[in-house]
């Protein structure tokens, strides 16, 4: 199994990108989430997963652990395959996904192009619990959880206009340290575009 490849990136498209690790290129299939994370860096460390189909071997990487963890957790339920998983991240960040999942959210599920009514249930179904006992659930039980997800939120929102993610983390959180953490999705991404 390979966990993760560290080396240069030679390219990158939002679906893959080709990291040169000592001499030999590997493609893996990334999230647009992903993408998002590497777009300004030349030498980066992807966490990996390696599907191994009957006609081929395919790779795919996350700019997180957390990222993978929830692509695991994913694939774990029965009918949803590895492309579908991308997909759903490409769509929703991991703590979206998350958070949709924990609050049987299945509307927001189902915004996702390919999942149904019944594969929403189902994810529900079958990771609600996994996903509630695992670690990464602390920070959803923190009364600021909401402001983090709208920090995620607004974060992507203002990485996909093209402000960069630490121009974007800083307008963000000067504009959260003013507004106590009580401020709606849409005006923070407002407020924030203003400062950025």
């Amino acid at each position: 199994m390979i966990a993760y490849l560290r080396g240069k990136l030679v390219h990158k498209e939002p679906t893959h990108v080709i990291i040169d690790v000592g001499g030999i290129g590997y493609q893996a299939s990334i999230s647009f989430n992903t993408f998002s994370e590497i777009k300004d860096k030349e030498d980066i460390r992807l966490a990996t997963y390696l599907h191994v189909r009957e006609d081929a071997h395919l790779l795919y990487g996350f700019a997180s652990d957390a990222e993978k963890s929830m692509f695991l957790n994913l694939i774990s339920v029965n009918g949803v395959g590895p492309n579908t998983a991308m997909v759903m991240l490409s769509s929703l960040p991991p703590a979206e996904l998350r958070a949709a999942i924990l609050r049987d959210d299945a509307a927001t599920l189902q915004a996702v192009k390919g999942i149904g009514g019944k594969t929403a249930q189902r994810l529900i179904l079958e990771l609600k619990d996994k996903l509630r006992k695992s670690p990464g659930d602390a920070q959803s039980t923190l009364p600021g959880a909401t402001s983090n997800t709208n920090r995620q939120e607004a974060l992507t929102a203002l990485m996909t206009l093209g402000i960069s993610r630490s121009a974007a983390e800083n307008s963000i959180d000067a504009v959260l340290r003013k507004s106590g953490n009580t401020i709606s999705l849409e005006d923070l991404v407002k407020q924030a575009l203003k400062n950025a």
